[in-house]
């Protein structure tokens, strides 16, 4: 149990794909400008994360046993582009304004690299099914914690003066970087603890 919450935490703070691993920047700077939005997209990533796994695990499997480990990524691209497409389906006929806010974003996590990476790492990490199913999970979660505390940040950054020469882009990628480094700190508590 401690190996799973381990997994889990590292996930979330530690291993963050967004602020330290730097995957998924597009949909972190594009979708974080709403709270809605935010949470939408990485419900729709925690969900396609977690399914990319259950599904690419077994194939993966079943590519090293007949000697075909370097069709792995074209395969599991294209199992996650199709897994993108059942969200974009869903989302389009029980939530439109959901689908509609997200916009263009929603078609990108088919190439949002922290999907793909997710599924990398599990198998670079030689992980269980359970033990990727819980790092596929954690990540969503920690794309999720990431998003929503960008958008806070983000909704503050609106009501403050700002330079002229700041406004925009250069402000947001220096607002993104301090919340990047501030998830550093929870590299001590993590260790903390689960007692590292």
């Amino acid at each position: 149990m401690k190996l799973y919450l381990q997994i889990l935490m590292t996930a979330i703070l530690t291993g963050n794909f967004v602020l330290c691993k730097f995957l998924g920047i597009c949909p972190f700077l594009g979708v974080s400008k709403k709270l809605n939005t935010a949470v939408g997209m990485s419900a729709a990533v925690v969900f396609v994360m977690a399914l990319a796994t259950a599904v690419t695990y077994p194939i993966n499997t079943f590519l090293v046993a007949k000697e075909l480990d370097y069709l792995q990524t074209i395969v599991f691209i294209l199992v996650i582009a199709a897994l993108v497409q059942l969200v974009e389906i869903i989302l389009k006929k029980f939530m439109p304004p959901l689908y509609n806010a997200l916009g263009i974003y929603l078609p990108l996590i088919t190439t949002n690299c922290a999907v793909l990476g997710v599924v990398l790492l599990n198998i670079t990490e030689n992980y269980s099914f359970a033990q990727s199913m819980c790092n596929s999970v954690g990540a969503g979660l920690g794309f999720m914690l990431a998003m929503v505390i960008f958008s806070g940040v983000r909704s503050r950054l609106e009501g403050c003066d700002i330079p002229k020469f700041l406004q925009g882009l250069p402000i947001v990628l220096i607002a993104a970087s301090i919340v990047s480094v501030s998830f550093m700190g929870f590299t001590g508590i993590v260790e903390g603890i689960l007692g590292l």
